[in-house]
């Protein structure tokens, strides 16, 4: 009996089925930070590995799409900025939509993409959709300089930028950017587990996203809009008026509609967990 007793198998880590679905275990993700700071590095490093221009992509993107608007939405169609120079107007929403989209995007295909890893060794599921986010952040920061660089030079040709409180408020407009991303991108990953055409829809459903997002208007040129109430049903609507402003101190946004972005954000993370934690279970069996 003694011998038996110091022979004991003492485990260090005890894998249980879920029981709570709304449980996401988010003592378990924390002990494995490490492995979330190494996917960051993995995913920011590995998208631009085999690239001539390597990081410097993430200004070339705006800065095109920045020009195009000023030609397509400033010049033919002749839409106006809300007193914002026009620049500066359409590369802010551009900075912002672009984070979105991102973590949205790849999030949707993370576990389809990482199901070689999966299959292998076990951490928590979730590691993988929040380096995403966080390694899309370090691409946030990147666009963000720049159009702090567009503000500076702007600056000093009759566009006075201040500095102001307001800016303040940009790391919750990211974080509930983030959030809103993380949660439907988690929805759309656990459901193309089995319907891998959901991923074709949501690149359509992406670009006509964007229009119905003020990145090229501001709400102001949708008053007595007959179609305004679809665009003030996008919960990204007040986020980025609130965002530009936050910069620029021009911007059609209501507490109401921020509080609608802060609710849709967390019933689409506490949904998005219900179905993760639902589909987790024997995905492996489907991917």
């Amino acid at each position: 009996m003694s011998s038996s007793s110091k022979t004991e198998d003492r485990w260090d880590l005890i894998i249980r089925a879920k029981t709570n679905l709304f449980d996401l275990n988010l003592k378990h993700i924390w002990e494995y930070r490490d492995l979330l700071i190494l996917f960051v590095k993995r995913d920011f490093v590995s998208q631009y590995k085999q690239t001539i221009l390597g990081p410097l992509w993430h200004l070339i993107q705006p800065i095109f799409t920045t020009v195009m608007f000023l030609l397509v939405f400033g010049r033919i169609a002749n839409i106006p900025t809300d007193s914002i120079q026009p620049a500066l107007f359409y590369m802010s929403g551009i900075t912002i939509w672009n984070y979105f989209a991102a973590c949205l995007t790849v999030t949707s295909t993370t576990f389809i993409n990482n199901a070689s890893i999966f299959g292998k060794v076990y951490f928590p599921r979730l590691v993988l959709p929040l380096s995403i986010v966080l390694s899309n952040i370090i691409r946030f920061g990147i666009q963000f300089l720049l159009l702090i660089a567009l503000m500076i030079w702007y600056n000093f040709h009759n566009y006075p930028i201040h500095i102001r409180l307001a800016w303040l408020n940009i790391p919750f407009i990211v974080i509930l950017m983030a959030g809103i991303g993380l949660g439907l991108g988690i929805i759309i990953s656990s459901l193309t587990t089995k319907y891998r055409d959901l991923s074709i829809l949501l690149t359509f459903v992406i670009q006509l996203a964007m229009y119905a997002t003020p990145i090229a208007y501001p709400m102001s040129f949708l008053q007595n809009k007959p179609y305004k109430w679809i665009i003030d049903l996008n919960p990204l609507t007040p986020l980025v008026e609130w965002f530009r402003f936050s910069l620029f101190g021009n911007g059609t946004f209501t507490s109401g509609g921020i509080l609608y972005s802060i609710i849709f954000m967390i019933v689409s993370v506490l949904v998005g967990s219900l179905i993760f934690n639902k589909v987790e279970k024997n995905f492996m069996d489907t991917i």
